[in-house]
């Protein structure tokens, strides 16, 4: 039965990114009538929040871009080999007019609430409104709740203070001012060196260090546009075969039986050339997120790298890595991180043997000294993946909330179905390729499986599906052994985001399926060729 008002729609989506934006664009070609609320004041997911100075995607450019719209790849033009936010949301926003997307499109609607009544989820907002629908698509990405660290005394600051995913949408000046970045993941990586360059004085505050390899972006050349528009199908092709969702010439030797002059030369290489991560980025036997020895040999060249490239003896081994495998956290790529330290208006300030204590009036007190700013910005990160579907009470078949569901680990089949919670779905939820993947494949992957499943429903006269408790149980002990049979199984060492070991009382798993996205793709296929096994309509 089709709906009968704006607000009670057949398919209703949570969140306005990439899985957002396509997911509408499936349902509404289906023919089926759809909605998207979005908090956000304009469609974009992480990057309308991820504003902060230094902000890209760490896919290159031409990979992290959608496949269904081949007129687009052709007209489109990426400047950069790896694209700054202001140009992938323009981009986002470009897809959004060019399909007539926003009419379908609800902004500053903050979800608070769903539950399953029976036949239909209902869906409140916190300023009130309501609305339905037959299927609930959680669209809700893996990085958007925030974390800041746990300690008191922040309401207490007297200062400008900011979190990188909820930057301001109006310029931020730092110069002249005296900064605090506290965090070095991915995004503090990426934020340190800009606001270094105009601070006047900026304290880096790092709990655990992570491995970060130069970036390599540059400006894209016409000859290269040329040739990438030329083979985008078949490039299309391969990034869904992918085991990390995007294709490129990925080593075939083993680094562990080359000679060590050999072996420094094709790292260096590989270092300059901004292509270090090909050797971690494959689930091949030879590379080094599977092979213990190839690892080591990538983990002591980074560790080399940090000493030479750092001045201070003792600021290098800050900086260090020790006690984990390279690669099992996001690998960070950088431009100009290590070099960023030789400054002299930059101070390391080492928060695993000086724990933070406060934030205080003026600034940050640690366990040994106190620090006064003008400005903290926090790259703290995010309570990953689980976050963006448990900050949202949703209510299942049985009156359980998905927190109350995974209170002993979360828990889906194929990371698009919850047990439980019948016609709600979730794109690149946790048990999927996820954040180990170019993001992008793996929406478009799991947003075709939802379609093409919800009109199989309509084809065959079915009103509900379910998936069945002793299938994602399987599936979730298959993510499991996926991660175990690799280094990832070490994750937890490193603080890693991937386990929800960066959040307090959260229980530390392996989250993301670590067999590969072409693999994922392959089981999927099967799945759904097999009359969806795993899941019971009614």
């Amino acid at each position: 039965m089709m709906a009968q008002s704006a607000n009670d729609v057949d398919v209703l989506i949570i969140g306005a990114g990439f899985a957002g934006i396509y997911q509408l664009h499936r349902a509404l070609k289906a023919g089926y009538t759809a909605r998207v609320l979005e908090r956000g004041g304009d469609a974009g997911g992480t990057w309308y929040w991820n504003r902060y100075p230094g902000a890209r995607c760490d896919v290159p450019s031409l990979a992290y871009s959608v496949s269904y719209l081949p007129d687009l790849d052709q007209e489109w033009t990426w400047p950069e080999a790896f694209a700054h936010q202001s140009d992938i949301l323009q981009y986002q926003l470009h897809i959004v007019e060019r399909l007539g997307l926003r009419p379908h499109m609800t902004f500053n609607t903050e979800v608070t609430e769903a539950f399953w009544d029976g036949s239909r989820w209902q869906v409140r907002s916190e300023a009130g409104g309501v609305w339905s629908g037959r299927f609930l698509v959680m669209a809700t990405g893996t990085l958007v709740v925030p974390k800041t660290p746990n300690v008191p005394g922040l309401e207490s600051f007297e200062g400008r203070w900011f979190h990188t995913g909820r930057w301001p949408h109006e310029p931020v000046e730092f110069q002249g001012r005296r900064v605090a970045v506290v965090g070095t993941g991915s995004t503090g990586i990426q934020v340190i060196p800009i606001v270094a360059e105009v601070a006047k004085h900026l304290h880096v505050f790092q709990r655990t260090p992570k491995f970060s390899v130069p970036l390599g972006n540059r400006t894209l050349t016409e000859a290269e546009i040329a040739t990438a528009k030329a083979n985008y199908p078949k490039a299309r092709a391969a990034h869904r075969k992918a085991d990390y969702g995007y294709h490129f010439d990925r080593p075939t030797y083993d680094l562990s039986k080359l000679p060590a002059k050999e072996r420094r030369r094709l790292l260096q290489s590989a270092w300059n050339e901004g292509r270090f991560n090909s050797f971690l980025t494959s689930y091949a036997p030879n590379l080094g997120i599977v092979n213990q020895a190839v690892n080591d040999i990538l983990a002591d060249f980074v560790r080399r790298k940090i000493h030479e490239v750092v001045k201070d003896p003792a600021v290098a081994e800050t900086l260090t890595p020790h006690g984990y495998p390279i690669g099992v956290n996001r690998l960070c790529r950088d431009t100009q991180y290590y070099e960023t330290f030789n400054r002299d208006n930059v101070t390391l300030v080492d928060t695993l043997k000086y724990p933070i204590t406060a934030i205080t009036p003026k600034g940050i007190g640690t366990a040994n000294a106190s620090y006064e700013f003008d400005d903290i910005i926090f790259a703290t990160g995010y309570d990953a993946m689980t976050g963006p579907i448990t900050s949202i009470t949703v209510r299942g078949a049985d009156g359980r909330t998905v927190k109350e569901a995974w209170a002993d680990g979360a828990r889906t089949y194929l990371g698009v179905a919850i047990s439980g919670f019948p016609n709600m779905f979730t794109i690149t939820g946790p048990g999927g390729p996820s954040v180990l993947s170019n993001a992008i494949v793996t929406i478009e992957q799991n947003v075709d499986f939802i379609t093409t499943m919800i009109e199989r429903m309509r084809e065959n006269g079915m009103t509900t599906v379910n998936a069945q408790s002793d299938a994602e149980a399987a599936w979730m002990q298959r993510v499991h052994d996926a991660a175990q049979q690799s280094l990832y199984r070490e994750a937890h060492k490193a603080n890693a985001w991937y386990t929800g070991a960066n959040v307090p009382g959260k229980k530390v798993q392996f989250l993301p399926f670590a067999g590969g996205v072409g693999t994922y793709e392959i089981i999927t296929d099967e799945i759904a060729a097999d009359n969806y096994r795993g899941f019971v309509f009614a």
